[in-house]
């Protein structure tokens, strides 16, 4: 897969993004029905040709794009989102999943059972995302380290909307991978900061 700076904005794109849904989602219950399908149809993208191919297109991630170039310009708004905390702990949540070799086969495991539901229900339904939320909540939380999801408690409490914010989180693990794959670093968003946000504002040219 290519390693170039359009790849790695679209993959941390793809894990803000991912990430914004989990904050909608824990905040009111409700979040986009196609930047949803977006998300989730990325877990399902294992072996891509590139980063584009497992979104979709440059608009299915233009929300991501936003809020790449909102914390690359500083904008207090994004950078003290829920959103960013998610996808920084996500981050650093890749890092001790791409070390284990177990639960890597673990999730890749499951994510397989979950693409046979696929035969039957759409990307959305409850199933589906119970099922991916099951990944998460077996793999990805077991760590001491977690994504600590704040919101409305009759949210957070919901079965149903839990499962679909553990369905987001593990898209954004799965963004998050991808980003690491295509040679994203924490360090890109401080030393390449600016070339980082030139390329995010010309992948929004025509977006907005």
């Amino acid at each position: 897969m290519t390693h170039n700076e359009s790849d790695r904005v679209l993959a941390l794109a793809g894990l803000f993004q991912a990430c914004s849904l989990v904050e909608k989602l824990a905040k009111t219950g409700q979040a986009p029905t196609d930047t949803m399908e977006t998300a989730i149809k990325s877990i399902f993208v294992t072996d891509p040709r590139n980063v584009q191919e497992v979104y979709g297109d440059v608009f299915s991630v233009h929300n991501g794009l936003r809020l790449v170039r909102g914390l690359l310009e500083r904008d207090p708004e994004v950078v003290r989102s829920d959103t960013i905390r998610y996808a920084l702990t996500l981050i650093h949540l890749e890092r001790k999943v791409r070390s284990s070799n177990s639960m890597m086969s673990s999730i890749a495991d499951g994510i397989n059972r979950a693409r046979g539901q696929l035969n039957h229900f759409d990307h959305l339904h409850e199933n589906l995302m119970a099922s991916l939320a099951g990944v998460y909540l077996d793999n990805v939380s077991t760590f001491k380290t977690r994504v600590q999801v704040t919101g409305d408690l009759r949210n957070l409490q919901n079965a149903a909307s839990a499962n679909k914010i553990r369905a987001c989180l593990l898209a954004g693990l799965r963004s998050a991978i991808l980003w690491r794959q295509v040679g994203g670093r924490r360090w890109h968003l401080v030393f390449s900061r600016k070339s980082m946000l030139g390329e995010a504002s010309n992948l929004l040219k025509g977006q907005i």
